[in-house]
């Protein structure tokens, strides 16, 4: 047996078919992605790090879920033909590199939508009823003494402000608007398309700031949002007023964010995405209060992980069959990609 059919056996679970394509998987995916892979012919390498020489010269498609692909990453899988993103963001992905090496660059969007809205709306409950600090409070003997501090709140009549309105804004508005919420949107989205949804488009993001009981965010990390909510956001909110994240970490300057928690500028956040990820367990952001935290899990369902895996499986075999993909992040590289 060879050295590449040992790698093979003891990273995959399918052995006994003709090695010929690899599809390097460096973080977990559902089990019924890798089903269709192999139903296909193709291997997966389900470990966390690069496959070795022997084997990174077979590998021509990739599933990336987090973290970040670099151009000397790409260099040391030479014949990759398709990254496949098990989600919607490309952040992480060096795209240009990948671009002018022919290599497709495919996601996942509208997969996780309806996790990811239902994650926001969990996170603003958690808030407003407090439900972090009510578990402690039971555990820590405090009972009789919570109870009667107050501060809990109705979310029914308050106003959320969404910032952007792609599909996962649309659904987490959706939702918010059947719990009673008055929801404005700020989005590069027209007036008539946000209006048609019952909802009030806000031009003006301070402005927006300024009128919302809570604001959650649904927009791209791009050098232009980067840090969108700084300090001078920040000191625009009222100060009962809390800010939620389930899109990604670089949205907000977290240094600012701290500040504004324990200066009591706003009465606290909920953040799913971090700017560091895994966030270190001695960052100083955790000893922000009025904070909740979940470990970028908003798109982590069961429905959800089935979607993006099954999306990711399938758009690799489109790729390395000559079809176009679905969704196809860089449209510019398909007449020249690699075969």
């Amino acid at each position: 047996m060879s050295k590449k059919q040992r790698e093979c056996q003891k990273y995959s679970k399918f052995e006994g078919f003709i090695v010929q394509k690899f599809c390097w998987i460096p973080q977990i995916i559902h089990l019924k992605g890798i089903n269709i892979l192999a139903a296909n012919g193709f291997v997966p390498l389900l470990q966390p790090e690069m496959p070795s020489a022997e084997l990174s010269s077979e590998v021509e498609a990739v599933i990336f879920r987090s973290g970040a692909f670099s151009c000397s990453m790409m260099e040391q899988l030479p014949h990759l033909k398709v990254i496949a993103v098990h989600g919607v963001g490309t952040d992480g992905i060096d795209i240009l590199s990948a671009t002018q090496k022919g290599i497709v660059i495919l996601n996942t969007p509208e997969k996780n939508t309806r996790s990811v809205a239902e994650h926001a709306i969990a996170l603003l409950f958690a808030l407003n009823k407090k439900l972090v600090a009510s578990d402690s409070a039971v555990r820590e003997n405090r009972y009789q003494t919570f109870k009667y501090e107050g501060g809990l709140r109705e979310i029914f009549g308050t106003t959320l402000g969404i910032v952007g309105f792609g599909a996962t804004g649309k659904t987490t508005a959706a939702l918010a608007k059947a719990l009673g919420m008055t929801v404005l949107v700020h989005s590069s989205k027209s007036a008539n398309e946000i209006e048609q949804a019952g909802l009030t488009k806000v031009e003006d993001l301070p402005a927006l700031l300024r009128k919302c009981d809570a604001v959650s965010l649904h927009i791209p990390a791009t050098p232009a949002t980067r840090h969108l909510i700084n300090a001078e956001a920040l000191s625009l909110m009222p100060e009962h007023a809390f800010l939620i994240n389930t899109s990604r970490g670089d949205l907000i300057d977290e240094t600012a964010l701290l500040s504004a928690l324990k200066n009591n500028q706003i009465a606290g956040a909920a953040l799913d995405v971090f700017q560091h990820e895994p966030l270190p367990a001695d960052d100083p952001l955790l000893s922000a209060p009025n904070l909740i935290v979940t470990p970028h899990t908003a798109a982590s369902t069961k429905q959800a992980l089935i979607n993006m895996a099954t999306a990711t499986a399938e758009g690799i075999i489109r790729v390395t069959e000559g079809q176009l993909p679905v969704s196809l992040v860089n449209p510019q590289v398909w007449e020249r990609r690699r075969r």
